[in-house]
């Protein structure tokens, strides 16, 4: 039997044993219960042994060796991740929605019976082309690969890991959809024909101004001073989840349409970003049509009577109800079919609305501040410039290299004459 050497202070060791396999071991920290935590390898031969050895030894010093203790798979360590780590009030509930459907839908059933410290580059690679070839668009597979991206860093953080695979794997390219917003016609077409039905300020709103669904959505009459013409965005309308609490006896499959439904989040949520909090002027048109749907409001409450709900939300049902999303949604489908408008989506409202503020040459910052960007790279995702746009421009730098240029005084440079006699 083999004699197994024993260095002094915690000193790496390999040696050969009975089994006539090599073994080391190596001291890379302590354990919770003060113990040193010593870790195992082994190889066929002591070359083998030894590498891994100085690898783990590199390790250590780096600071990467994994932490001891529980085995993860990809399936705890998501759900874990999910539930006890990214939960409400960490991050926003619509962050929060996407990171579960990811990991729902995609990551655990593809990819959640591999152990957390063995999943590799090309395991994430695979799912991607597996997703492209189901049918998912490269943005989904984009939004997947964002969120084991996410939950693989939070476990190198923790040293669950030593390295995370997600930054070497390659997700499916991107193409950026070029979006041409609404032309002036267009958007006078849209407010004209949004004034034969409720809530039309709703429309005007987005179309002017630029507010995402939610923050229009999330408006309450407490938020503007229609008298000095301002309005303060700080929240987001969230779209509603529900659970029975019938106990399964209503009949109905989706909580939402029990009677006793029980809500599972709140209405609202705190604006996307701190810079989403922001303060804006209304055009005086904006501030009447404002006024006109409060006093419409105000009849709507007197014929519901007993049934109208209380609430300060600027845009309702007609018995006060806050709108959910996917009503307002429809509304945006029907008012482009009435209008004559070719169908786009609602936040196309939103594009158009930064356009027409830096075509006018409002300073950047200022565009920022209304639109709530939180950084300037936005600015270039938003300036989509129409052909017409585009031909107008083409037509003065051909003015300013073509045409004869003019002197000081205004009049078009000639040649010299010689003086006249007399």
């Amino acid at each position: 039997m083999a004699k197994k050497s024993r260095n002094a202070n915690g000193r790496s060791s390999i040696y050969k044993g009975s089994d006539g396999v090599w073994h080391g071991w190596v001291t890379v920290g302590t354990k919770d219960n003060g113990n040193p935590d010593r870790r195992h390898v082994r190889g066929k031969t002591k070359p083998v042994v030894t590498e891994k050895v100085s690898k783990l030894e590199q390790q250590r010093e780096d600071g990467k060796v994994r932490k001891a203790g529980q085995t993860w798979t990809i399936e705890q360590w998501l759900s874990h991740w999910l539930d006890n780590i990214v939960a409400p009030p960490a991050i926003t509930e619509n962050a929060w929605d996407a990171y579960s459907n990811a990991v729902r839908v995609h990551l655990i059933p593809g990819l959640g019976a591999h152990r957390l410290d063995k999943l590799e580059p090309e395991h994430l690679e695979r799912l991607y082309r597996k997703m492209t070839k189901s049918g998912s668009s490269a943005g989904n597979a984009h939004q997947v690969h964002r969120t084991v991206r996410a939950a693989l860093n939070e476990a190198m953080r923790r040293k669950h890991i030593v390295e995370n695979p997600a930054t070497l794997a390659r997700a499916p390219k991107v193409d950026e959809t070029e979006v041409e917003p609404y032309s002036v016609a267009e958007v006078k077409s849209l407010l004209e024909t949004a004034q034969e039905q409720r809530n039309s300020a709703r429309w005007a709103i987005a179309l002017a101004l630029g507010l995402r669904q939610g923050e229009v959505l999330g408006l309450q009459w407490s938020d503007m001073d229609l008298d000095a013409g301002t309005l303060l965005v700080r929240r987001s309308r969230l779209r509603p989840k529900w659970r029975h609490g019938c106990n399964g006896g209503c009949g109905h499959k989706h909580g939402g349409h029990c009677p006793q439904r029980i809500a599972l989040r709140e209405e609202t949520a705190a604006t996307k970003s701190r810079a989403g909090k922001r303060g804006m002027g209304l055009p005086d048109e904006l501030v009447h049509l404002l006024k006109q749907h409060h006093e419409q409001q105000t009849r709507e409450r007197e014929v519901a009577a007993e049934l109208w709900h209380s609430s300060d939300y600027v845009f309702t049902a007609p018995t006060g109800e806050p709108l959910h999303p996917r009503t307002d949604h429809s509304e945006w489908r029907r008012l482009l079919e009435r209008a004559g408008v070719s169908e786009r989506r609602l936040h196309d409202a939103r594009h158009t609305a930064a356009t027409v503020l830096l075509l006018l040459g409002v300073p950047e910052r200022t565009v920022m501040g209304v639109m709530g960007w939180s950084n300037t790279a936005m600015a270039a995702r938003y300036q989509h410039i129409t052909a017409t746009i585009r031909r107008d421009v083409a037509d003065r730098v051909g003015g300013l290299l073509w045409n004869p240029s003019e002197t000081a005084e205004g009049s078009t440079e000639k040649e010299a004459e010689p003086p006249q006699d007399g």
